[in-house]
């Protein structure tokens, strides 16, 4: 049987106000890149518990993927995908691969004429999760009333 486990839905909510936040760079792109450059630069506690929560997620969601790989939900191939991009973007930068270090670089130039092409792409990313995690959490909401009339 096909299961929403409960955190699922704030999972694609969490990821949603996190490139949400990504407005912000539409209208501060200075600020928003000194912000962001400064925590990957720095590698401070901040840095390590975004990246915590934020591989932890993924970890999460690549497992339920593969726990479930018989009956999965179709979104959920977003944990296989989206979790692996987003694995591998935190090991290239933990680990200071060049290339991804240089392609980080260019993603913040603000001076870049992509600048908001690359945020705006982001801001949709978040806008579909977030509407994908409410819609999730009404989807749960209606199995677990349907599953009480049982």
């Amino acid at each position: 049987m096909r299961k929403i486990y409960a955190w699922e839905p704030w999972f694609f909510i969490f990821f949603g106000i996190f490139h949400l936040h990504r407005i912000w760079a539409l209208f501060s792109r200075e600020a928003y890149a000194s912000f962001w450059m400064g925590i990957l630069q720095n590698k401070g506690v901040s840095y390590f518990l975004i990246m915590g929560v934020l591989a932890s997620l993924c970890v999460l969601g690549i497992t339920v993927f593969i726990k479930n790989r018989k009956h999965n939900f179709w979104w959920r191939w977003v944990y296989l995908f989206g979790g692996g991009y987003l694995i591998f973007d935190l090991f290239a930068i933990a680990a200071g691969i060049k290339f991804w270090s240089d392609l980080l670089a260019l993603m913040f130039d603000t001076a870049s004429p992509y600048w908001n092409v690359i945020w705006m792409t982001f801001i949709l990313i978040g806008a579909l999760s977030f509407a994908l995690g409410v819609s999730l959490l009404y989807k749960k909401r209606n199995m677990n009333k349907t599953d009480n009339l049982h």
